[in-house]
């Protein structure tokens, strides 16, 4: 049997014949298997939806409670059958909530990765490697340059700059949903115990978090602050929000920037970023090709990023592997305005 008769891409996404279902779909679509909460998989106006207690909780808070017709929860390694497929969702590592999905017909699996990153992180279910046959990965950061350095390390550039510079507002450009917390909960682990200040589009994502029992410490709101305050404070905000007019009010902003991305000096520079932090949530170069071998799969789909590089890797690997050009997914730059 061939995976393409178990999973194929469409331009709604991801498509499931037997099972009838699409997995991250990009348009409005009778069913879909959602991995995770970033606008880039998770779209509003599908019909059913069925992705992890977290994702749908989030989708709610951003989309509004209205964004599908029926919802239903998918409980991590629990198999259900959806038109004769068996379906389960496994932890991703990437974000809170974000799940692998893995199908499985005819004696055939298929592991859809989402996003996914190795690194330790406390504010998201460590990532699971689940054995299949055919392993769909991205590659965001999937060429050699992108080796990822520890973020203890990155966070800790930050508190130095907190003691050279008390006469100036940090604001740190951080996605509202995954790195914004993470990030936070690095500066808890680094021993700073002041008050972080939000930027309000980060307040309800970064409430649920504490919902669910991921201690954050004292956070206090941006909003409404006088001219010129927040000196040797840290505020973490949309990083499309560095070069607002808004970032100005504070006192003497030193602008920072915590991407993956910031390992590329342009993309730095782009940014505006006076101290680019290298954090990233996705896998690294040598996480993605750590991972491909450890699922045991003999076929490897990639999807969005360096695709050519990692099936170019894949293939010296001896493994059969192909590029899926799917269309819409990659850095999470709708964040910014979440």
């Amino acid at each position: 049997m061939r995976p393409s008769e178990l999973l194929h891409p469409r331009p709604e996404g991801l498509y499931c014949p037997p099972g009838d279902f699409y997995v991250d779909a990009m348009r409005p679509v009778a069913r879909a298997l959602i991995t995770h909460a970033h606008s880039d998989h998770a779209r509003p106006g599908h019909g059913a939806v069925m992705a992890s207690r977290e994702t749908l909780a989030i989708m709610g808070l951003r989309l509004g409670e209205g964004f599908c017709e029926t919802r239903q929860e998918a409980t991590n390694g629990e198999w259900l059958n959806i038109g004769g497929v068996e379906v389960a969702f496994f932890p991703a590592g990437h974000v809170l909530g974000s799940c692998q999905i893995a199908l499985r017909w005819k004696g055939l699996t298929i592991v859809v990765s989402g996003d996914y990153k190795r690194e330790p992180d406390a504010t998201a279910a460590p990532f699971e490697v689940v054995p299949c046959d055919v392993f769909v990965t991205e590659a965001t950061f999937g060429l050699p340059v992108f080796r990822h350095p520890d973020p203890h390390r990155e966070v800790g550039k930050l508190l130095v700059s907190l003691q050279e510079n008390p006469h100036r507002a940090h604001l740190v450009g951080a996605y509202s949903l995954g790195k914004a917390q993470r990030l936070i909960r690095h500066l808890r682990e680094a021993g700073y115990e002041r008050p972080v200040y939000l930027h309000g589009a980060l307040e309800k994502v970064t409430g649920y978090y504490e919902e669910v029992g991921i201690a954050l410490g004292p956070l206090a709101r941006a909003a409404g602050l006088p001219r010129g305050s927040l000196a040797g404070e840290i505020l973490i905000c949309p990083p499309s929000s560095l070069s607002d007019i808004w970032s100005r009010r504070f006192a003497e902003p030193l602008t920072v920037a915590a991407s993956g991305w910031m390992r590329v000096r342009a993309r730095a520079r782009q940014r505006g970023a006076e101290l680019p932090l290298v954090i990233s949530d996705h896998a690294d170069w040598d996480s993605l090709r750590q991972t491909i071998l450890e699922t045991g799969a003999s076929e490897i789909w990639v999807t969005h990023g360096q695709e050519d590089a990692l099936v170019h890797w894949c293939l010296g690997q001896g493994l059969a592997a192909q590029p899926l050009h799917l269309v819409g997914f990659g850095e999470e730059a709708a964040e910014d305005a979440a």
